[in-house]
């Protein structure tokens, strides 16, 4: 072998061992630190307040992280509804089956926020919608009360307040029952009556209105087999088979206005009696004005 030849067989060599080294070397040590676990960077400009969903009472002791949420002047949670908060609620279904005991929910809003419902307050609104929830999930209506209260110390995050809803159990004694046959009683002897004029296509509630429709929930909730009247009425201005199409048609927006609030449909019965139940003479504006109604009662 020349001399050249061995050269050049040196210097190959030299490179070839010195690749070798470098990988089990260096290119180990760098995989190493690839393989290392990094830390999670939470940008806090974007993370999500966390709600506590929580029920405690005899038979059950649970907490999870997440809530029902919602976003601001609304009564409609925010779905899909968490699975832990799910796994929470069937739980509670197998407490309540084994001891006598009443769910309380609390609804909350913030006093900024503007009540879109036809409850008296938002936050009585979204206890309703959780309540409603809780009842698709197998939790007897008559097995749980709703209250609304307005906070200023709510979690909220640009247009959504997280949260807004708590729980308590509470046994049930005979100083908490209630006597419902006084409060059907005293919802027909003054019913929810509905005014509508020519063309009205929305409808605008009192507070004593409002007050009616929680107490008119609370009964169709705790009274099984409980239904609803929503009877539409007119003036005696036109053709009667017309006016009972338009007594009806006003009972069936009522009607859809409720179940949009809460009620089930399944517990209201529409119909119409056009002009011939008026409450006042005809012969007055004033009095055509009265009998272009909807009158809710307790079947």
């Amino acid at each position: 072998m020349s001399k050249k030849n061995s050269y050049l067989l040196g210097i190959l060599l030299t490179i070839g061992i010195g690749t070798i080294l470098h990988y089990f070397l260096c290119c180990n040590c760098d995989c190493e630190k690839d393989k290392t676990p990094q830390p999670n960077i939470v940008n806090n400009e974007t993370a999500l307040p966390q709600s506590v969903f929580s029920l405690q009472g005899n038979g059950i002791d649970y907490r999870c992280n997440g809530n029902f949420d919602f976003l601001n002047n609304d009564f409609k949670s925010i779905t899909p509804i968490n699975d832990s908060v799910n796994l929470g609620i069937d739980n509670l279904k197998k407490a309540l089956e084994t001891s006598k005991q009443r769910l309380s929910v609390t609804g909350y809003a913030l006093a900024s926020e503007k009540n879109t419902s036809a409850f008296e307050n938002l936050g009585l609104a979204r206890a309703n919608d959780v309540k409603n929830y809780f009842v698709s999930r197998g939790i007897p209506s008559n097995s749980i009360d709703i209250k609304g209260e307005i906070k200023d110390d709510l979690l909220q995050k640009e247009n959504t307040v997280y949260g807004p809803v708590s729980f308590i159990l509470n046994d049930v004694t005979e100083t908490t029952k209630v006597d419902w046959n006084a409060v059907k009683s005293a919802i027909n002897a003054d019913p929810l009556i509905l005014y509508f004029n020519s063309g009205q296509t929305s409808i605008d509630l009192s507070e004593s209105d409002r007050k009616k429709i929680t107490e008119i929930t609370r009964y169709l909730d705790n009274v099984e087999g409980a239904k609803l009247d929503v009877v539409g009425h007119t003036d005696d201005a036109g053709d009667r088979s017309k006016n009972i199409e338009l007594g009806k048609g006003r009972a069936d927006f009522a009607k859809e206005y409720l179940v949009t609030n809460g009620v089930s449909a399944e517990k209201i019965i529409s119909s119409s009696k056009g002009p011939d139940q008026p409450l006042a003479s005809n012969a007055t504006t004033e009095g055509k004005a009265k009998n272009r109604r909807t009158e809710v009662k307790i079947n």
